[in-house]
């Protein structure tokens, strides 16, 4: 399956490599701290999924199941030598009639992505809604977990040293932004993480999502 990423945040000046602490006021200007931990988020067209009856078919009328993953949710851990992120989220399903008691499980992946398009670890999962007899609605809990480098998230001395070196107004340094720099925007983006969950579909539930 093609994975659609989510754009990468817009970076900022960052300063730490590990911390995550409140960003103070500088001489020079305002200084950002950049947290290790990684950005978390859907891939766009991952976050739903339709099951039909027959599988074959794609008309309106042959609609079983709608499932969305939504309210995702992370707990970072970035004291030691690993990077841990546990996710958890809902998936709010709706079957298309009422009828007796019936379980669906639902695949679905957590990815690593760094530098906003390369997946460095995927872990694949699986959740169960549990529609009660009668109910067109069901909801469950879902939790994933990520595991990153410290060392692969932290930026390199000097790249930190150019990010945060104090400019005085009217200097030519003051007006030339450090993200100018090919080699310092490569060293951000390389230390910079998503972890990202959503549905693991089909090329055709993919297709469908993308083209609906």
């Amino acid at each position: 399956m093609s994975l659609a990423k989510l754009a990468v945040p817009a970076l900022i000046l960052l300063v730490a490599g590990g911390c995550s602490r409140t960003g103070d006021i500088a001489e020079g200007g305002i200084t950002a701290v950049r947290s290790a931990c990684p950005h978390v988020g859907v891939p766009a067209g991952t976050g739903d999924v339709t099951l039909f009856n027959p599988a074959n078919s794609r008309e309106a009328s042959a609609i079983d199941v709608v499932a969305v993953l939504t309210n995702v949710q992370a707990t970072c851990d970035e004291a030691g030598p690993q990077i841990l992120t546990n996710l958890t989220f809902d998936v709010l399903a709706r079957r298309n009639q009422p009828g007796p008691a019936r379980d669906v499980t639902l695949p679905y992946f957590i990815t690593v992505v760094r530098g906003g398009t390369a997946v460095t670890a995927k872990r694949l999962g699986q959740v169960t809604v549990r529609f009660a007899e009668g109910q067109i609605r069901a909801q469950a809990t879902g939790q994933a977990t990520s595991s990153i480098d410290r060392a692969a998230a932290t930026l390199p001395e000097e790249v930190r040293k150019r990010l945060t070196e104090k400019r005085k107004a009217g200097d030519q340094a003051a007006a030339m932004d450090p993200l100018a720099d090919p080699a310092i925007r490569s060293a951000v983006l390389a230390s910079t993480f998503e972890a990202l969950v959503g549905f693991q579909l089909t090329e055709d539930q993919l297709k469908y999502n993308v083209t609906r």
